[in-house]
């Protein structure tokens, strides 16, 4: 018997008349029954070859699981009232003999900040709730013209966690707290039981409904950790690549600076796929960054799959920070490092790579490590306590932000909502009562404060010292001395320093295991923040997802994607949801 149906998934059925039953055109169920559970993208693309399924009914058995189940994860914003029409489409070229490529009629989800000019594009905030945008994004097009469904738009922390500090992941104003499917419920903790998750998402590109086989894969943006982030929390494979690689017009900016888009997905072959349908076969001409990086022929990376890829790849270990405490010239208490089951999940991969034929080389980044404070990565850029133009706060994300948000705006023409970035703030202040600011805009305040002009000159100083201690005197400098071909770092956290220069990282699945609750006395902490409270006697954490990274030098994602993709075969350690099976 079906579950009784929610409101979203009933509005979804009428939109879209997703029960096959009740579509006249869908032809009659083959033989074999195909199913969308954990299928990859070879997978779906050899049964539509043979016959078994089409494009329209892979559509239909993922509508069906949205309907069935997004009311628990809320990984959806909106979903395509148009995609069984893109199916049947597909389906028609392909019964004509045109098969435009591995993504032909597979279905993909965007993250809700990235154009489609036949779904709204939200960015999550109310004030662009209704925002149709006039052109599409360039990634939007290469999809369409690389044959991909857009089934629907994801769930994302409101303007990509840019709104403010203190936000939790995956939380906007237009659809609320997107769940982890790993354990959908909500915090319990007074302190903190406002409805989000008790399992973090990961941060703004909803992973969960990938995870749960809602699509095949999905697009998400990174600035600092928003694909690796949710990669990580959501067992997927994630690509961050080289900003440039993908163009980023059309897609709500935080900043030019580190802004990228990149794929997600159940595995690395799956990720790769989706990452060469996403690249441009020549620069684009609105955004200039795109001849940073040369395209692999025919902007196929599945050659780099190679099950022998770890066979003599120099791996770097960075222990300080990433994996083992340190202490910062001039402070007292260590920070950093792993807890004990991350320390053990990590040697388990260690020695998987060793294994596999790789030699281990401990390298540390030698920026974090180095005793000059005024050279130490670890202390840079996070004294903002009285705002962005502080000495030793990094003013990049901010002006970045004002900049390239208005210069957004201004690309919308008569279709924006607002004008300014100084507009949307007065906006969000006028609509407080439907949480247009229920974690306040601190980030957009500050962003409003900076002087285009006057504050250049700080932006400058502050992003060439964001490029000189996280790649010249960090990852550069160590990689190019140890000869490496990439460094691993646990989980998602070489998210922060690989950003600043824009650096790819590859992802990928490997540890599941219960997360360390907050112990009873806790450590010390920042002042004004809150102390991490238990969780109510009998209330069991489920085990959480913990990944491997693998990152390198800009334009290094074909070698990345060797190394990780030798990686998870040797391991396939990636497990299914409990939800949703």
């Amino acid at each position: 018997m079906m579950p009784a149906m929610k409101p979203f998934a009933i509005a979804l059925f009428l939109a879209t008349g997703a029960v096959a039953a009740c579509s006249p055109a869908a032809p009659p169920a083959p033989a074999a029954p195909f199913s969308v559970v954990e299928a990859t993208i070879p997978e779906m693309q050899k049964a539509m070859q043979d016959g078994r399924v089409t494009s329209r009914q892979i559509v239909e058995q993922y509508l069906v699981r949205i309907a069935l189940y997004n009311d628990t994860l809320n990984a959806v914003v909106t979903v395509n009232p148009k995609s069984l029409q893109e199916a049947d489409r597909l389906d028609q070229e392909r019964q004509s003999g045109k098969v435009r490529g591995p993504l032909h009629g597979i279905p993909i989800a965007l993250k809700d900040n990235i154009h489609t000019t036949d779904i709204r594009t939200t960015g999550g905030a109310i004030a662009f709730e209704n925002l149709v945008p006039p052109y599409d994004a360039t990634l939007t097009k290469n999809l369409r013209d690389a044959g991909a469904v857009i089934i629907a738009k994801t769930t994302l922390s409101e303007l990509a966690n840019f709104v403010t500090n203190g936000m939790p992941g995956n939380y906007n104003a237009v659809v609320g707290y997107a769940l982890n499917p790993y354990d959908p419920r909500r915090d319990p903790r007074a302190t903190t039981g406002d409805g989000r998750p008790v399992l973090n998402t990961g941060g703004s590109s909803s992973g969960g409904g990938t995870a749960a086989n809602f699509w095949a894969a999905n697009v998400g943006t990174e600035t600092s950790g928003s694909i690796l982030s949710p990669a990580n929390q959501n067992m997927l494979a994630g690509i961050k690549p080289t900003v440039g690689r993908i163009s980023r017009y059309g897609v709500i900016p935080i900043t030019a600076d580190q802004d990228t888009a990149g794929p997600m997905a159940k595995s690395v072959t799956d990720a790769a796929i989706l990452f060469g349908a996403l690249e441009s076969a020549a620069p684009d001409a609105n955004d200039a960054a795109t001849t940073m990086c040369q395209a692999p022929p025919n902007r196929d990376y599945t050659p780099f799959l190679k099950r022998e890829g770890l066979k003599g790849a120099r791996i770097g270990i960075p222990r300080a920070n990433y994996y083992d405490r340190v202490t910062p010239p001039g402070e007292k208490n260590p920070r950093g490092g792993l807890n004990e089951a991350q320390a053990k999940s990590m040697a388990d991969a260690i020695e998987v790579l060793k294994k596999e034929g790789a030699t281990i080389v401990d390298a540390d980044i030698p920026s974090v490590v180095d005793q000059d404070p005024k050279n130490n990565f670890l202390l840079w850029g996070g004294g903002c306590d009285n705002g962005p133009r502080d000495a030793n706060c990094s003013s990049v994300l901010w002006y970045g932000m004002k900049r390239d948000f208005n210069a957004w705006l201004a690309s919308l023409g008569p279709a924006a909502p607002v004008k300014t970035l100084a507009e949307l703030r007065a906006f969000n202040t006028a609509h407080g009562n439907r949480n247009a600011i229920k974690y306040a805009q601190t980030n957009l305040d500050n962003s409003d404060l900076l002087d285009l002009e006057k504050d250049r000159a700080k932006w400058q100083a502050d992003r060439d010292q964001d490029i000189r201690l996280a790649a010249t005197h960090g990852i550069d400098e160590v990689m190019k001395a140890q000869k490496l071909d990439a460094l691993l770092f646990p989980g998602a956290s070489g998210a922060g320093i690989a950003a600043k220069p824009g650096y790819p990282t590859v992802i990928v699945p490997f540890g599941l295991f219960v997360p360390q609750p907050p112990p009873a006395a806790p450590p010390a902490r920042a002042a004004g923040a809150p102390a991490p409270a238990p969780y109510p006697d009998g209330f069991t954490l489920a085990p959480a997802p913990y990944g491997v990274s693998f990152t390198g030098m800009a334009c290094s994602e074909p070698r990345l994607i060797e190394l990780a993709y030798a990686f998870e075969q040797a391991t396939k350690r990636r497990v299914p949801p409990a939800i949703a099976p």
